[in-house]
């Protein structure tokens, strides 16, 4: 059974503090992955779409049907609703066994109790569960209990299933199997589907479109391919895994001045140089960390470094830099340089090399080849101010 058609309008708060103003549609059995920061709303969203969360503003329809309204007045208890929301945490009753989890969704639709049972061990069977029904959450693992509250989620073949970061509570391998599971399942059943997330594979591997909520507000949308292809804000490069600077076209390429320097970069592809062909236009520099290279700077002291390179000849695609943070990451580190704001990914050796640490100054440098540009008037979304 194919889900139900998902049209959204959701306003919540304001009045001075935080309003969420969100809008966004799914046809039926289509998977949308949301994506947003830390406060961004997309829990809110999920609440206000499930009926936890009352609008101030906004309609929500399910299958066309009206669930919540602001003007005039209508909101459809939870349970009515068509719609079934699973988060981080599985929520299983600790006195009921698996089998009865799964079946009390069945029961409450108005199932037999007999069949329900039946259906339930069904499903655990299908979440690769099977002979566990008689076991209670408190037998099972994290893992095992939340394909438990997939399969309750499942079982009641929901119009709209909202999904709020499933998989944060579970380690790497748990939640890989879980996504495995999770992208067989929402194949086979087609329920419509909203998957909140922080992160890309997420995205990549279960949805086909991607909305990015930022402060509230939608800053970008479509394809999932295409969101990450051309991230129209910073968070959403981050979450592509490439750096996005803004500044201006001049001379063909890409230009931006900071507090103590300039920097300018040019780029090798047809794409990129038309983007920069209009003289002063506003543009974002893509350039994944990988493809930046490091090294220490003619002078330990930002004040030091920076009077040598006002003497040196310009030189493109060549910048001075601040570092202000190490991250590890599975290959070595990932050093956070400022003025701009740019991410480069180092190996193991090379960071203990170079002696890299917060505070030192230190030169970047880019290959044409390695540089995308995108002029902003031409981006969707709401793009990032230069910086």
């Amino acid at each position: 059974m194919t889900g139900g058609a998902l049209d959204a309008h959701v306003v919540v708060g304001g009045r001075g503090g935080f309003r969420l103003d969100v809008a966004l549609s799914a046809g039926p059995g289509e998977i949308v992955a949301v994506m947003g920061p830390s406060g961004a709303g997309k829990s809110t969203l999920l609440n206000a779409i499930a009926g936890l969360v009352r609008l101030d503003e906004g309609t929500i329809r399910v299958d066309g049907a009206d669930v919540s309204s602001a003007r005039p007045r209508r909101h459809v208890p939870p349970a009515q609703r068509g719609v079934v929301l699973l988060g981080q945490e599985p929520r299983l009753f600790p006195h009921l066994t698996a089998r009865e989890n799964v079946a009390f969704g069945l029961r409450a639709h108005g199932v037999a109790r007999e069949i329900a049972r039946g259906e339930a061990d069904e499903w655990l069977w299908r979440v690769g569960l099977p002979g566990t029904g008689g076991h209670r959450p408190a037998e099972l693992s994290g893992g095992q209990q939340q394909r438990v509250a997939l399969a309750r989620a499942l079982a009641t073949s929901p119009a709209v299933l909202l999904l709020d970061e499933p998989f944060t509570a579970l380690d790497a391998e748990t939640a890989g199997d879980l996504r495995a599971l999770l992208h067989q399942q929402l194949n086979a059943t087609r329920p419509t589907t909203l998957v909140v997330t922080h992160d890309a594979v997420d995205a990549a591997a279960l949805a086909q479109r991607l909305v990015i909520v930022e402060d509230g507000v939608v800053t970008q949308e479509g394809l999932v391919r295409g969101v990450l292809g051309a991230p129209a804000t910073r968070f959403a490069a981050a979450i592509a895994g490439t750096n996005r600077v803004v500044g201006l076209a001049r001379g063909g390429g890409w230009w931006m001045r900071t507090a103590e320097t300039e920097v300018s970069l040019a780029a090798a592809d047809d794409a990129s140089r038309d983007a920069a062909r209009e003289e002063g236009v506003r543009l974002a520099a893509l350039v994944r960390p990988g493809a930046v290279r490091i090294e220490r700077a003619a002078e330990e002291s930002w004040t030091g470094a920076v009077r040598i390179a006002r003497h040196a000849e310009p030189s493109g695609g060549s910048w001075l830099a601040r570092i202000v943070r190490l991250e590890q990451t599975p290959a070595g580190a990932r050093i956070h340089t400022a003025e701009p704001a740019v991410a480069v990914d180092v190996a193991a050796d090379a960071v203990a090399a170079l002696e890299l640490a917060p505070g030192l100054p230190v030169r970047l440098r880019v290959d044409p080849a390695d540089v995308r540009l995108v002029r902003l008037d031409a981006a969707p979304g709401r793009p990032d101010a230069p910086t």
